[in-house]
């Protein structure tokens, strides 16, 4: 039984390497970072309900700093349970979270005041902590997550996401005139809240106060819901799983448009080809038209692409599901 135990850990630590999660890290690390994995990947059963679950691994930053990154009030409590699985009876991986350390007397409980288990939370708690967080989300999705990105498993095989940070210098260089701050929540938002979930979307972004091409307002003024607030994510990502059409965000990152059909120029029509799908080709054309715009293109299956002065600056890939 032990035998067979190590060969699954060690063919799951092979395919998670191949995966592209580092191997990084003391043997102590990687040998409960792969049980926590190997947890979540063969789940607690009960009255045929799954049970979620959720873990932080080894936090370097000071927990002074939690609060205030993470916009939540959190609280910590050392375990009083015998063993691990006694614990895990009260972790759902939303609000409750264990907390681990290679030294495992420090091992704790974590509550936080609200459910925190999205995608986009797990990779801002990753950041703020300086952590590397295992989740089974209640939808049966396991992530990894930590400053090597997103590794998702949707039940086939895993998909690498590589962190916002890692290419976002390619998209906000050059003529660039937006903020950078921004652009960077907006992508974080396209790749964690609505690619992570299957969500199409067309995201522009105008960092220009003058107005823009002409466009079809097809639905009343939204409320002004600012990307950098935490709290404002979860209701741009209701009403964008329900809407078509493009999401015009202005200079601070503030929704202003909500279900606007983008109306190419004539020039744009003839001079930019057109590009994947009517979303793609909606949104290069458009950029053609207003290029101080940042046009960000969400595909259902996932892939995020970037789109500027009708040039393609990112191109999402397919994922490997």
């Amino acid at each position: 039984m032990v035998q067979t135990e190590s060969r699954r850990l060690q063919r799951l630590a092979e395919e998670l390497e191949e995966s592209g999660l580092p191997a990084d890290g003391s043997a102590a690390f990687r040998s409960m970072l792969l049980e926590e994995v190997d947890h979540a990947l063969r789940p607690t059963v009960h009255e045929r309900r799954v049970v979620s679950s959720g873990t932080i691994l080894e936090p370097k930053s000071d927990p002074a700093t939690w609060t205030q990154g993470t916009e939540l009030q959190i609280s910590r409590t050392p375990l009083r349970q015998p063993t691990l699985a006694a614990s895990r009876r009260f972790i759902n991986g939303l609000s409750s979270w264990l907390l681990r350390r290679q030294d495992a007397a420090e091992n704790e409980w974590v509550l936080f005041d609200r459910p925190a288990g999205s995608e986009r939370d797990l990779a801002i708690l990753a950041d703020v902590m300086d952590a590397t967080i295992v989740q089974r989300h209640p939808s049966d999705v396991v992530r990894i997550v930590g400053r090597f990105g997103v590794l998702r498993w949707k039940g086939l095989s895993w998909h690498h996401e590589p962190p916002v940070r890692a290419w976002i210098d390619n998209v906000s260089a050059g003529p660039y005139a937006g903020d950078r701050k921004v652009l960077e929540a907006l992508l974080q938002m396209a790749v964690h809240d609505l690619g992570s979930l299957g969500i199409g979307a067309l995201l522009v972004y105008r960092p220009d106060d003058s107005p823009g091409p002409s466009v079809e307002e097809r639905l009343p003024v939204p409320p002004p819901l600012r990307v950098r607030k935490a709290a404002h994510l979860a209701p741009l990502r209701h009403a964008l799983a329900q809407t078509d059409g493009a999401a015009v965000f202005d200079a601070e990152g503030v929704l202003r448009q909500l279900g606007a059909r983008l109306v190419p120029s004539p020039n744009a029509e003839t001079d930019v080809d057109a590009l994947g799908g009517t979303r793609h080709t909606s949104g290069v054309r458009y950029s053609h038209d207003d290029p101080t715009a940042t046009v960000i293109v969400v595909s259902e299956d996932g892939p995020v692409s970037v789109l500027r002065a009708g040039e393609v600056l990112r191109m999402g890939l397919p994922l490997s599901l």
